[in-house]
């Protein structure tokens, strides 16, 4: 999944805003930019930075082929797109690119003519001693691979807001009237800022100087700064591993990501079982995206290994993607290779799946030799019927074939032109972080819409294309449970994760800046995957979602109670069982209350606390704010498997629903009610068990 997926938080912006006057913020940043390759995305003409903080003019981030003001988080960003026009120079067209911010406005200019304009809370970063410019890059710091292919004649920055006949009247390598508050103008045979703030001006990654213009080839760097300073910082490899002590409130036993750096995003990726292991990598900001790398022989213990699928290694960020098996047998990832413009393809060199060939690009060609017109995006990869096919993510997703992994087919869009309408779902909705596989008789498409979360489809295929015939969501509030990832068992069972995003008070846990991160004082892990699930389809041909078998290993000081009542109206509080790592398993007999179900982390009355609750003619379940669909099986039995994990709490409902949902407690209200309304309610039995850490001691 790429960084342009990220929530905006307002509690960040205010925190980093919130002190600013208008004034302050007001600046023009100018760049005279010759593109010479506009597939390579992402990257910066010119960037003002302060710490993490930065403003720059950014081409074809968000948007292939587009200009847009780059900022950090987005904060300062144009949210769409749609209507901004595309990028029409060839590569020897000099275009003048200018940003001004002015008050609480951002407007952009092409060549002096009004690009887009909006309304933003700019900050100052001109006024701070310890600011830097970049170009090539847009900017310094995790996620910072994306870049330009071009050249650049002259760059400026100027601390006020620039009016159009101001930016009209300049000229490349010419002074202006106004004098500028930095100005490269690339003359020379080293570069130099003009007006002698920045004396360390550095050329990186293959970044050169000729005929008085910066040149910039994908990846290049040129870094201007008061103190001397570096882009490439030196690759030293790492292990996550948990801090001593772990924080109390910590979960227990969900896997999350411990650290040093962040996992936001934290998706699963890539997972895959190996000559006795099975491997998961996720997402983690560790010089920029990368794949931090656990294996596990159950599924519920994992260690982590030395992170080696790291843009130092690989050249680009580590994007979404699936694992998969060749022909051969030897295990390959398949990924989004961010800033690279491509998916990737890279081979394991070792069984312990930490070496690895220097990745591919994923480059489907047209009959007639062309390299075909399609999305680069969240791919996944399978084998049918002895020939490798392809997906590329997105809206509509697209589809190639392969019989070596090397020349690609491109056989045009993954969905068959029958697509229903009746499905609940646009042909054209996005399709990111996708992992198909058989399922059954069924084809299954797992993935996500960054717009509704993770999702599924069941179908199969037709004339070469995917045809649904069944489409259903797995996540119900926010991104509580989003970007997918599943494996195969070897003995055939499929099992998948998704990423978890922590909610407190109604705002997201993962707070995007360090400030935000600060204030939460790390209470809760970043990186956090859902317990492993179980997928398998019925006789009736609907999906059942069960907890992972083996996470039975956890399970200690059993307690049971058994036939309880609990008559309409009134609430009834186990006596044996409190605590916040707990399994329960509740057995509902063939219940009519039009209303009933558990609390959780409630106080001794039963009051407050967490509810997950059902009932007779219900087409919903209540699992906290969360409301998947749901009905009761009539005159059926109906159990309950809640997994609670400190302020994490998964629930299964009958192996037809599950969610996942967060809850803030007060440590005090450990205890677990039942309650009923409109009709007694006879539970057969309640089992409870403490969950051991899945963290050695």
């Amino acid at each position: 999944m790429n960084t342009v997926r990220p929530l905006i938080w307002a509690l960040s912006c205010l925190l980093m805003t919130g002190q600013l006057s208008a004034a302050d913020a007001n600046k023009t940043l100018v760049s005279w930019v010759t593109l010479k390759d506009k597939g390579v995305r992402a990257g910066s003409v010119l960037t003002i930075q302060d710490g993490d903080r930065f403003d720059g003019i950014i081409f074809a981030e968000r948007a292939a082929g587009k200009w847009m003001a780059g900022s950090n988080f987005f904060s300062r960003t144009e949210k769409n797109q749609n209507a901004n026009p595309v990028e029409s120079a060839d590569d020897k067209t000099l275009v003048q690119m200018a940003i001004v911010y002015h008050g609480s406005r951002v407007s952009i200019y092409r060549n002096g003519e009004l690009y887009v304009s909006y309304d933003a809370q700019n900050i100052d970063l001109l006024s701070s001693k310890s600011n830097f410019s970049v170009i090539g890059r847009r900017h310094v710091g995790a996620g910072d691979n994306g870049s330009v292919s071009a050249s650049i004649e002259d760059a400026r920055i100027y601390d006020q807001a620039l009016s159009v006949e101001q930016l009209k009247a300049l000229k490349p390598n010419v002074a202006s009237d106004l004098k500028p508050y930095a100005w490269w103008d690339f003359e020379g045979k080293s570069p130099t800022e003009r007006t002698g703030r920045y004396k360390f001006n550095t050329l990186e990654q293959g970044a050169t100087l000729s005929d008085g213009k910066l040149i910039l080839a994908q990846n290049g760097v040129f870094l201007s700064s008061r103190t001397e300073m570096s882009f490439i910082k030196k690759f030293a490899p790492f292990t996550p591993q948990m801090p001593d002590p772990v924080p109390a409130t910590w979960l227990t036993y969900h896997l999350a990501h411990p650290g040093p750096d962040r996992a936001i995003p934290g998706d699963p990726n890539c997972a895959i079982f190996y000559k006795g292991r099975y491997h998961l990598f996720y997402i983690c900001q560790s010089q920029g995206h990368s794949f931090a790398h656990v294996s596990s022989t159950d599924m519920v213990h994992w260690k982590w290994h030395e992170t080696t699928l790291t843009p130092p290694l690989t050249g680009h960020g580590m994007f979404s993607g699936t694992a998969f098996l060749t022909k051969s047998g030897t295990p390959a990832i398949i990924y989004h290779g961010q800033g690279s413009n491509r998916n990737q393809i890279a081979f394991a060199e070792d069984d312990d799946l930490d070496k690895w060939t220097q990745p591919t690009p994923v480059e489907p060609m047209t009959p007639d030799g062309k390299l075909a017109k399609m999305r680069h995006w969240d791919p996944d990869c399978w084998l049918r019927n002895g020939t490798y096919y392809a997906l590329g993510g997105g809206s509509n997703p697209t589809l190639a074939q392969s019989a070596d992994l090397k020349t690609w087919e491109f056989l045009g869009e993954l969905y068959h032109p029958e697509f229903p309408s009746d499905l609940g779902v646009a042909k054209g909705e996005d399709t990111s972080c996708a992992n198909m596989f058989q399922l059954g008789d069924k084809w299954m498409l797992l993935c996500i819409s960054h717009g509704l979360g993770c999702r599924y489809y069941l179908g199969d295929f037709k004339d070469g294309q995917y045809l649904p015939n069944h489409h259903a969501m797995m996540s119900w509030a926010r991104w509580d449970f989003f970007a997918p990832e599943s494996l195969l068992t070897p003995d055939g069972r499929r099992v998948m994760w998704a990423w978890c995003t922590p909610w407190v008070n109604g705002m997201q846990k993962v707070g995007r800046a360090k400030s935000f991160d600060a204030l939460m004082k790390g209470r809760i892990q970043a990186g956090i995957q859902s317990l492993p699930r179980e997928l398998s389809l019925a006789k009736d041909g609907k999906l059942r979602i069960r907890p992972l078998r083996e996470l039975q290993e956890l399970r200690a000081d059993e307690r049971q109670e058994e036939d309880i009542t609990v008559k309409s109206g009134e609430s009834y509080v186990l006596k044996k069982v409190t605590g916040d790592t707990l399994e329960l398993e509740v057995v509902f007999d063939a219940p009519a209350a039009s209303e009933f179900g558990v609390k959780v982390l409630c106080g001794q009355d039963g009051s407050g606390g967490f509810t997950i609750a059902s009932g007779s003619g219900k087409e919903k379940l209540t699992v906290g704010y969360a409301e998947p669909p749901f009905k009761l099986e009539k005159d059926a039995d109906f159990t309950l498997r809640v997994f609670i994990d400190k302020s994490m709490i998964e629930v299964f409902a009958d192996d037809r629903q599950a969610a996942v949902a967060w809850h803030e407690y007060d440590p005090a209200e450990l205890n677990i009610g039942l309650f009923a309304k409109g009709g007694d309610l006879r539970v057969k039995s309640v089992k409870a068990w403490t969950m051991q850490s899945i963290y050695a001691n």
